[in-house]
């Protein structure tokens, strides 16, 4: 599929073949083609000695360089643009690897959602402010049930998605300190079921993923909710500069290019699908084309315009170019 982009899927054939323990499971697509993107297959370059594990955030920094959190040990994978590997940080194994961004100056910010935890880093991977109580979940200010994602607004004020265990959004001034938080477990306007992800477009609106009622939900800067937008099962997301917003659904296996007011200007991707993927069990190695996906995770859109999408059971980061 080199040098194709993916629009829509027409139909899938796939093939299931056993070897020894491990099942593989193929599919062959047939995809139709778009002049705007074109996958890069050659994107990343890894060492035979580094796997890349699930993966479940991926973030460019100002330098251009592509940042990969995966659940392996090693837990940060750093890449140039070409897909240079560049170098890994960490020691420890990250099982709760969750969410992965850079702020304006280019500080790491992870959310660890088994250790109920988000962190600031620097790039050397030395922690400069932890929220959250490790080992500990709780609802209070000072405290997270899974968290999942973090965005910032243009004053410094930064906003977390909290997440597997509440379904909240919580905001912090640039120090840390608590300003507020909005949403309830539920399906009206303002509630969640698993608020997975949250950006911020240039007027300070806040955008919550809120995967399992299917639709990302608007807010104002302080919570009041403005409309929702439907029709996909947001698992990541990313505003751009210019306020477009990217969308991964790891349910379709799509991603989706729109307008902040829901208006779809592209759309592409395909694979086994979730499902199928559970049911092969633990032993099994995933075939996918590049282009396809395998539960996409997280997106991040690079200073060129290059989408980098991370995929858990895919576990791989694919990267997108505009023609």
């Amino acid at each position: 599929m080199k040098n194709m982009m993916i629009l829509v899927k027409k139909s899938v054939k796939c093939s299931l073949g056993v070897l020894l323990a491990t099942v593989a499971w193929s599919c062959e697509s047939e995809l139709t083609q778009s002049p705007a993107y074109r996958v890069d297959v050659s994107f990343p370059k890894l060492p035979a000695n580094q796997p890349m594990g699930q993966a479940s955030g991926v973030a460019v920094n100002s330098k251009g360089e592509v940042w990969v959190y995966h659940r392996e040990e090693r837990p940060f994978l750093v890449f140039d643009a070409k897909g240079n590997f560049l170098r890994a940080i960490g020691t420890d194994k990250k099982k709760g690897a969750h969410g992965l961004r850079f702020d304006t100056d280019d500080n790491l910010w992870i959310t660890d959602y088994l250790n109920h935890t988000v962190k600031k880093l620097d790039q050397t991977g030395t922690v400069l402010l932890s929220l959250g109580q490790e080992g500990i979940a709780g609802d209070d200010s000072a405290h997270f049930n899974q968290p999942t994602d973090v965005a910032f607004a243009a004053n410094g004020d930064f906003y977390i998605s909290d997440g597997y265990g509440n379904a909240r959004v919580v905001q912090y001034n640039r120090q840390g300190k608590f300003i507020r938080q909005w949403g309830t477990h539920g399906s009206s306007p303002g509630q969640f079921n698993l608020p997975h992800a949250v950006q911020v477009d240039s007027k300070g609106n806040v955008y919550v993923a809120d995967r399992e009622n299917f639709r990302i939900q608007v807010f104002t800067s302080n919570g009041q909710f403005i409309r929702q937008l439907t029709g996909y099962s947001p698992y990541g997301m990313f505003v751009t500069k210019d306020d477009l917003l990217f969308v991964v659904d790891g349910k379709a296996n799509r991603l989706y290019k729109m307008t902040l007011t829901g208006e779809q200007l592209a759309s592409w991707g395909g694979g086994p699908g979730d499902d199928i993927t559970k049911e092969l069990g633990k032993n099994f190695v995933l075939r996918l084309k590049q282009g396809a996906f395998s539960m996409p995770h997280a997106i991040s859109v690079g200073p060129d315009g290059a989408v980098y999408v991370a995929e858990i059971n895919g576990q791989r980061v694919q990267k997108f170019m505009p023609e």
